[in-house]
């Protein structure tokens, strides 16, 4: 899947969203699972340090899947300090802004983005940015007026209308979420970067109705920033048919670390004229359940496919000839399957 953006297209749409997506925190809170599972391991953590992150679409504007670079430890030092005074000149009007992980909890001190909107649209139809700032608390100097102001963290977004008069105004944005960390295991062995990706959903997976991940093809170890509530995780092990999915409960304030248990392993396919001899290359494969349905197909000597736990039939199609074997998969057992070529 793309990574598309949300677009505003019509006047009351924003309000919709932000209503939908408002919410994000930062003082830890136990975790729950929803739906129980052998293959599922939510464990809490104490910090959130994340990887760079990766660009999506918000709802007025870009933001990020991925956890911005800022440490989410409890501990961590954060200020409650009040915004600097700053003189705006005759007819302008001091806006100082603050976001919070929950309405108790200490000013946001990094990783924010703050976009400041007209609150009239234009010729276009679109509502015009006036200001962007990526400090933790600004203070923007703006016409007295109506606006727009949105601030996001991740995925987690809010948004509210702001009338400015006087000489200053403060607006304190409440960001209830919390982070997912992902990883997968096969056993006890951790499965490689590179090797197993996860796709995010928001709600549980036993809902009907078709829907888009809001995070796709996330790698180990990167952090997801989604609002306070339920989702479900699609873990992919390789390109075949080794997939975990699983529900979880992200709480604000809090670092979700989910473990996703794969019953798999790794097999290198082979056509070989006698036990123990060099692959024959040119190789088209076909590997089936032993009901006929056909979980990956691949040309090579040696292909190396990731399959779920179970018992299967591989068929190589070599100059015009056709071979095949049954054969079993054991959880974690790594291994060759040589198909003999007579």
């Amino acid at each position: 899947m793309s990574r598309a953006s949300l677009i505003v297209g019509r006047p009351v749409l924003w309000l919709a969203l932000a209503a939908l997506l408002s919410g994000f925190a930062a003082q830890p809170v136990s975790a729950q699972v929803e739906t129980q599972s052998p293959m599922l391991s939510v464990a809490p953590s104490d910090s959130l340090l994340a990887p760079a992150p990766a660009a999506r679409g918000g709802p007025l504007g870009p933001s990020d899947v991925l956890a911005p670079q800022t440490d989410w430890s409890p501990d961590a030092p954060r200020t409650n300090a009040p915004i600097a005074a700053t003189t705006a000149p005759a007819g302008q009007v001091a806006l100082a802004l603050s976001a919070r992980f929950g309405k108790s909890a200490p000013v946001i001190d990094g990783g924010l983005t703050w976009r400041v909107f007209s609150a009239k649209r234009d010729a276009s139809g679109n509502y015009r940015l006036v200001k962007e700032d990526k400090s933790p608390t600004p203070t923007l100097v703006l016409p007295a007026g109506s606006y727009i102001v949105h601030v996001g963290f991740g995925l987690a977004t809010a948004v509210k209308p702001v009338s400015l008069s006087g000489t200053s105004v403060h607006e304190d944005f409440d960001l209830p979420a919390g982070g997912l960390r992902l990883e997968a295991r096969v056993g006890d062995v951790r499965i490689p970067a590179g090797q197993v990706y996860f796709d995010v959903y928001k709600g549980s997976q036993f809902e009907a109705g078709n829907r888009r991940p809001i995070a796709d093809h996330v790698m180990t170890g990167n952090v997801v920033v989604v609002p306070e509530g339920t989702y479900y995780i699609v873990s992919n092990y390789g390109d075949a048919n080794s997939v975990v999915r699983s529900d979880i409960r992200v709480q604000a304030g809090k670092l979700t670390d989910v473990t996703v248990t794969h019953r798999a392993a790794a097999i290198t396919l082979k056509l070989v004229s006698d036990k123990g001899g060099e692959a024959l290359a040119n190789t088209a494969w076909s590997v089936l359940t032993p009901g006929g349905d056909v979980i990956k197909e691949s040309i090579g000597a040696f292909p190396r496919v990731i399959l779920a736990e179970g018992e299967y039939r591989a068929i190589a199609r070599n100059d015009g000839r056709v071979y095949e074997r049954e054969f079993k998969v054991v959880t974690g057992v790594d291994g060759d399957v040589e198909v003999l070529a007579h």
